[in-house]
């Protein structure tokens, strides 16, 4: 038995969803690299969703889904974006601030 993650369960169910929403357009190690993981964690964690799923190794489909999961899916992918989008909201409005700060010592 290999030795216990250091990513939290919720963690890593997020981004076995931002993976399986990619539709197989981006790579593991693409959307690991956006999460700050290994290409290799995010395989084996796929890997593990598939088969605690029942799915084996069936690679981003879908119609095994019910209608209740792919909803579940859904909003929680939902949730995260909503919360990524408040996040940026705050960045931009800091680097507007930022840049209105820096004109006014130019002039």
């Amino acid at each position: 038995m290999g030795r216990r993650s250091p990513y939290p369960e919720e963690f890593r169910n997020e981004a076995v969803a931002l993976y399986r929403a990619a539709g197989g357009k981006r790579t593991y190690a693409a959307v690991a690299a956006d999460v700050g993981v290994t290409g290799e964690s995010l395989r084996s964690w796929v890997r593990q969703a598939d088969e605690q799923a029942g799915r084996g190794h069936v690679r981003s489909d879908r119609s095994g889904e019910s209608r209740d999961e792919e909803l579940a899916r859904l909003r929680a992918e939902n949730g995260r974006l909503r919360k990524a989008e408040k996040e940026w909201e705050i960045e931009r409005e800091i680097l507007r601030r930022a840049a209105a700060y820096l004109a006014k010592g130019m002039k």
